[in-house]
């Protein structure tokens, strides 16, 4: 049943005393259902946007232009279509017994309804095929594990064995510390698989969110052939705060922000994600093999 907002907010109100002897008795007038997640907050300027017109504008706050987090599905649906799930049964476990460790994986599970925090598959962009992967913010902020890392690995095998570019949408705040040493060992396992994709002579092409931190930006968000960002996105090793305090200066204005890493060089294009997905297609395409040639 569509919600009438109107009707709801500004129904006029009966009056029992006009008409109320000769009105025949009507029934009650059920009350029409307060859809889930009508408005939202913005969490920048925190003025209330109604979720119908946020969704219209991909996700960006028509008041400040704050640019809200996405779902990987959500993400891949903006971008792609004819998606098609790889490796979704892979899973973590507590692998160094990790206190309290198995319960959070739990509850996460539950909360997002996904294994981990990294969505792989197939798919189209502008009608160019590609296998592509979209990290989950939702998910520890992206952090990566043994089962993150494995998957982001076993997408560019897949590529590389199919002969498929890799767009990689990369968000995350670093190394999942509950995994220790065999967190980080996936930097130099993901690099591995990059550097073969890049020696087959396909193309990889990062997409860097709001934030792309610690090993991972330290291994596969920096390796890619194009690297592109959002607007406004947090990109760095360390965070500004941690930096500040070791270093006991004061960082420039929008330090580790996509626009400074831009000017100094890091990131070839800062993309509007209402134009994401044909800068995407544009530039698979370019880059195909099939592509023809112009004099």
């Amino acid at each position: 049943m569509k919600f009438d907002l109107k009707k709801f907010f500004f129904r006029k109100p009966k009056n029992e005393l006009e008409g109320a002897e000769d009105a025949a008795p009507q029934p009650a007038e059920q009350p029409q259902p307060i859809p889930e997640k009508l408005a939202e907050k913005c969490e920048k300027c925190g003025q209330i946007v109604l979720s119908a017109d946020l969704e219209e504008n991909f996700g960006i706050c028509p008041k400040c232009g704050h640019y809200k987090k996405l779902t990987p599905r959500a993400r891949i649906a903006m971008c792609a279509e004819d998606f098609c799930e790889l490796f979704a049964d892979e899973e973590s476990g507590n692998v160094l017994g990790f206190p309290g460790y198995d319960k959070k994986l739990a509850d996460l599970r539950e909360k997002t309804g996904e294994k981990d925090g990294v969505v792989c598959g197939t798919a189209a962009i502008g009608g160019m095929p590609c296998a592509l992967f979209a990290m989950d913010y939702r998910f520890q902020m992206g952090s990566m594990g043994h089962t993150v890392g494995e998957k982001i690995t076993k997408t560019f095998e897949y590529a590389t064995e199919h002969g498929l570019p890799v767009v990689g949408f990369v968000l995350s705040g670093g190394a999942r510390m509950q995994e220790g040493i065999v967190s980080l060992m996936q930097m130099a396992k993901t690099s591995a698989a990059v550097a073969k994709h890049g020696e087959a002579g396909l193309l990889y092409i990062a997409v860097l969110l709001d934030p792309t931190t610690g090993g991972v930006s330290a291994s596969f968000a920096f390796e890619a052939d194009i690297i592109v960002a959002e607007k406004g996105a947090l990109i760095g090793f360390a965070g500004p705060r941690v930096i500040e305090q070791t270093i006991r200066q004061t960082l420039p204005e929008g330090f580790q922000r996509a626009e400074f890493l831009q000017e100094k060089g890091f990131v070839d294009r800062i993309v509007e994600r209402k134009e994401m997905k044909d800068l995407l297609g544009a530039l698979l395409k370019v880059h195909s093999p099939a592509a023809e040639v112009q004099p």
